[in-house]
């Protein structure tokens, strides 16, 4: 079948590359010349470099080509959106007024100044008619291109476009599952980014495993009070797109988030930290709209909180470990 996928960095690439072993697949992103390198050079040397396109992936920056790609008038049509959470509503803008029947996303996150979850935003610019969905769980886009085993979730609002992402997207190493808690896969997949912040700077500052391992449990308990708060179900930050997604992030060396929270540990401004990654770290975009969430919904969140500090109230971040061991004692399940 054909695919599109809008956005052409490193987890676009990647998803790109593994489902153009079986389908036709069309990269878009929006800068011309770095479009018609990647065709030419076979390789996205910007954002995943050192990986050989496959012949069945093509790369473009003009967006008629790749909506026509796909054939948006065949209700099976599969439109993939590889952003970030600040490029989703651009992206939705340009597709407002066409005949949209399945539309997925990859981005984690909420947007800046909204706080509104990936969802909300393509509601708000394309209305509630459209089958919409997101595919999230526990991937680094590096391990996808090498083509090592991966497992996905696909949450959606109709069934017929989860069962369509699962025809197209499983198979050979990835291994998809569905789901209709749209909310709590995106919690999940927004909040742990912040969570991996906080066990990178742990890690810097070597308190070592056991400190690591109660950050990430008493995280999942923040992410779970908060996706239950907001419509998720329990379970789901018990599956792929929440402790597994969770894990990943915040023990992986690949971890961009974790590397902001190693950087922030050795004393490094947070502008410099980003512009040695050179790659977007959702958990920094992130931390303020979740903690602002949580204010308003009375929902307590104490490393989160005390991440958001750390990068945007100038608390050190020994002060912010301080902090969260000096909390009272509480009861574990409450």
């Amino acid at each position: 079948m054909n695919i599109t996928i809008l956005g052409a960095g490193a987890w676009g690439t990647a998803l790109a590359m593994a489902l153009a072993k079986r389908h036709q697949v069309l990269l878009w992103g929006r800068h011309r010349a770095v479009l018609d390198a990647m065709q030419n050079e076979r390789e996205n040397t910007l954002y995943l470099p050192g990986f050989t396109f496959p012949t069945a992936l093509q790369c473009s920056a003009d967006f008629e080509a790749a909506l026509a790609h796909v054939n948006l008038a065949d209700k099976d049509a599969l439109l993939i959106v590889a952003s970030s959470v600040a490029g989703l509503r651009a992206i939705s803008e340009q597709l407002r007024g066409r005949p949209i029947p399945n539309l997925v996303w990859l981005c984690k996150g909420l947007e800046q100044d909204t706080n509104l979850l990936p969802h909300q935003i393509v509601r708000e610019v394309l209305g509630e008619q459209i089958a919409v969905g997101a595919l999230s769980g526990p991937s680094f886009a590096q391990e996808v291109a090498r083509g090592l085993p991966c497992a996905l979730t696909i949450a959606g609002t109709d069934a017929a476009l989860c069962e369509r992402v699962v025809e197209a997207v499983h198979g050979d190493k990835l291994r998809i599952y569905s789901s209709d808690d749209l909310i709590g896969v995106e919690v999940g997949g927004a909040v742990k980014n912040i969570l991996a912040i906080a066990t990178g700077a742990a890690d810097g500052l070597a308190l070592g495993l056991n400190a690591r391992a109660a950050l990430i449990t008493r995280g999942l308990a923040e992410i779970t009070r908060f996706g239950v708060a907001l419509g998720g179900r329990v379970e789901t930050f018990m599956g792929l797109s929440g402790v597994g997604d969770l894990i990943l992030t915040c023990t992986g060396d690949l971890s961009r988030n974790r590397k902001v929270g190693l950087g922030l540990a050795q004393g490094k401004a947070l502008h410099a930290i980003e512009a040695e990654l050179g790659h977007v770290a959702e958990g920094v975009r992130c931390a303020r709209a979740v903690r602002a969430l949580a204010q308003q919904h009375g929902i307590e969140m104490p490393i989160t909180d005390a991440v958001a500090s750390a990068l945007f109230d100038g608390l050190p971040v020994a002060e912010m470990v301080a902090r969260l061991l000096s909390r009272e004692p509480r009861e574990e399940h409450r």
